[in-house]
């Protein structure tokens, strides 16, 4: 879809004339230290944030990320992979200051364009920092499930694949 020295420029539902150039291959050339276990077409198919989330990025991301995606109008928590609800309000996104640079929808928004190919340091890194502190979680899955049983703390393996982590621990 886009290649090095590409200019993507955003106009969607809250954001207008952003752009940003790709620099990296998409999906490849990532910070050593993250390695996330999807892509975000693969979170798309299997079902998270209730299939409300990028329904109108659709122009800035490859076509193919959501020909499988569980996408809707209005959120629906059964589309979700262990159909559990998994959003907060974007108002308590802002309040808690998960919002970080040019992505007004959060950490996702920042990895799709990471995974196209955008790079800014600052904030890649601050982002890398946050998934890796993540982690804490699929420990907390372990030490309280049995292994094998996925539907042991739903809402928890529900965000570990909201961070691209494996929820199937």
């Amino acid at each position: 879809m886009y290649k090095s020295g590409d200019i993507v420029i955003v106009n969607d539902k809250m954001q207008c004339s952003y752009s940003y150039e790709i620099v990296a291959p998409m999906g490849r050339d990532f910070a050593p230290d993250f390695e996330p276990h999807f892509t975000p077409k693969e979170m798309l198919e299997l079902g998270v944030f209730e299939g409300k989330y990028c329904n109108d990025c659709v122009p800035e991301l490859p076509e193919d990320w959501f020909e499988e995606a569980k996408i809707v109008d209005t959120a629906d928590p059964s589309l979700n992979r262990f159909g559990v609800k998994s959003r907060q309000p974007l108002s308590v996104w802002r309040e808690k200051g998960w919002i970080i640079g040019p992505d007004p929808r959060g950490w996702f928004q920042w990895y799709c364009r990471y995974y196209l190919g955008r790079r800014l340091p600052e904030i890649d890194g601050r982002q890398v920092k946050r998934w890796r502190s993540f982690r804490r979680h699929a420990a907390q899955v372990r030490a309280n499930c049995e292994p094998g049983d996925v539907w042991c703390r739903p809402r928890q393996r529900q965000a570990l694949l909201q961070w691209s982590h494996d929820p199937f621990i």
